[in-house]
Parts: structure tokens; C-alpha cells; sequence
């Protein structure tokens, strides 16, 4: 019975996360008007992000069809923790609203920048200069907190690697576009997490 309630829970969030971005990432192409090609960060890259990207989605679908077919890599945690996973979820869901309604149309599936881009630095984007990376994979944990599962916890943070590896070609593309703008931004900003100094 609690497995069936955790997989509601982890639907739950999975899916509001992904709605949310989904709707943003459409929002932003049709009122920019320019749909930016996948090949600006090179075809290895892709290829990763496409690899992954497909097992990241597809464990927890697998996991959500039937847990069973995931058994093999649960880990056996207390309930108190899978509630925690929830609850880090709704946190993380809120953080990816946020995110989103602070970029509006910047956000972009590469790495390069929209033609019209305006350097955003209000909302989450005053202290982090890349939360999607680190909001997106924390999603991911959240869903293998709920789901007790180690293999998409791991995906989650292999995700935020690959995106990690990625961000020194964005943040040259951003200083190439906003110059000593974007280098004052980097000063004042966590790459992923807020400065606490």
C-alpha cells in the first residue's frame, strides 16, 4: 500500500516539474520566434546528452509502470526518508517554477544563446547563475528518495555532471555576448548554489 502512495507522490512531482519546464521551454521558442539548433554544442556532447537523457527519463517511468522491474536497485530506506524525498520535491518544483518565470524566454536546450537574449539577473538568476542544473538533477534525487531507488538517484547526478561539463562553453558564449557584464554577473554569483561569501 505505501508503494503505491509513494508512486502517486513521485508521479506527482515527476510530472509537475516536467510540465513546467515543458510549457516554458515552448513558451519561449514561439515568442522568440527563433528555434536555436542542437548541434551548437558539438555531436559528441549531444550524443551523451542524448544517452543519458533517455535513461534518465526512462527509469522512473520504468519505476512508476510497475517497481518491481526496479528492484534490483532499491535500497531499503526508512519511510521518514521517502517522505523527505516528497518534501524536498515540492520544494524543488516551487524552485523550478521560479527559475523558469525569471528567465521567461532565455532559456534555451543548448548552450548558446537566443539572438534578442537579455542578460537575466532577478529572481533565482540574482544568486545562481545555472539553477536548472542543479534544480533539474535535485528533481531526479527527490524521485529516487520517493521511489527508494539508487540507480536514479546516480542518474541524477550524472546528469548534473554532463551539465557541469557543459557549463564552461555556455558561460564563454555569455561572456562573449555580455562581455564585462556577464564577468561582474560571475563575480557576485554561484556557478550552481549561492555564494555564501
Amino acid at each position: 500500500m505505501n508503494e503505491t502512495i509513494f508512486r502517486i507522490l513521485a508521479a506527482l512531482i515527476l510530472f509537475t516539474g516536467a510540465g513546467i519546464s515543458i510549457y516554458f521551454r515552448r513558451k519561449a521558442d514561439r515568442d522568440s520566434g527563433e528555434k536555436l539548433s542542437r548541434s551548437a554544442d558539438g555531436t559528441p556532447m549531444m550524443l551523451v546528452i542524448r544517452i543519458f537523457g533517455l535513461i534518465l527519463w526512462l527509469s522512473p517511468l520504468v519505476y512508476l509502470a510497475n517497481p518491481q522491474w526496479m528492484v534490483w536497485s532499491k535500497i531499503g530506506l526508512p519511510e521518514l526518508a521517502r517522505w523527505f524525498g516528497f518534501g524536498f520535491g515540492i520544494v524543488v518544483v516551487g524552485l523550478i517554477y521560479w527559475l523558469f518565470i525569471s528567465i521567461q524566454s532565455g532559456i534555451t536546450p543548448v548552450s548558446a544563446t537566443r539572438t534578442n537574449h537579455k542578460l537575466v539577473t532577478h529572481g533565482i538568476y540574482r544568486w545562481v547563475r545555472h539553477p536548472l542544473y542543479s534544480v533539474g538533477s535535485s528533481l531526479y534525487i527527490s524521485f529516487g528518495l520517493m521511489s527508494d531507488n539508487w540507480f536514479i538517484i546516480f542518474m541524477g547526478v550524472v546528469a548534473f555532471i554532463v551539465m557541469a561539463i557543459r557549463t564552461p562553453k555556455e558561460e564563454a558564449n555569455l561572456i562573449e555576448k555580455f562581455g564585462d557584464e556577464y564577468r561582474e554577473y560571475m563575480k557576485r554569483t554561484g556557478r550552481f548554489l549561492p555564494k555564501l561569501f
